[in-house]
C-alpha cells in the first residue's frame, strides 16, 4: 500500500476492553518509521496519553499529546494526512494533533498496527 503526501489514511477499529496500548506505524519498513502513533491507557507510569515518535536507527524524542479520546472496549476512527514537514492526525473526537515528519519524505509503503486493538478497515484516499 502506498501512502503519499496529500492523501488521507483512514483507520477504523475497536479498542479491546483490557487494552493497555496500541500503536500505528507509518514508514518505509519496520526499522525506518516516520510516525509511531501510540495511545497508552497505562504503561510505564503513563496514564492515558498519546505518544508520537519516529525511528531511524534509534528512537527520537517523544512527543506527548494529553488529549486522549480513546476508550477501552469502544470503536474509533482516525485519519492521518501529511506533507514532507508534518503529519496531521484527526482524532476520534474531531480534535487535531500534529507531529513532525522527521524523515522529510513524501511517500511511505509500510503501515502496521500492534497491540490490543482490532482493526476493521484501513483505506488510503
Amino acid at each position: 500500500m502506498s501512502f503519499n503526501a496529500g492523501t488521507e489514511l483512514k483507520i477504523s477499529g475497536k479498542v479491546k476492553s483490557d487494552c493497555e496500548g496500541f500503536s500505528i506505524n507509518v514508514g518505509h519498513d519496520s526499522d525506518n518509521i516516520a510516525l509511531h502513533f501510540n495511545p497508552r491507557f497505562t504503561q510505564s507510569g503513563d496514564s492515558r496519553v498519546i505518544i508520537c515518535n519516529s525511528n531511524l536507527g534509534g528512537w527520537g524524542d517523544e512527543h506527548r499529546e494529553p488529549c486522549f479520546p480513546f476508550e477501552q472496549g469502544q470503536e474509533f476512527k482516525l485519519s492521518i494526512t501529511f506533507n514532507n514537514e508534518t503529519f496531521y492526525i484527526k482524532l476520534p473526537d474531531g480534535n487535531m494533533m500534529s507531529f513532525a515528519n522527521r524523515l522529510g519524505d513524501d511517500s511511505f509503503r509500510h503501515i502496521d498496527v500492534h497491540g490490543d486493538v482490532k482493526i476493521h478497515s484501513v483505506k488510503v484516499k
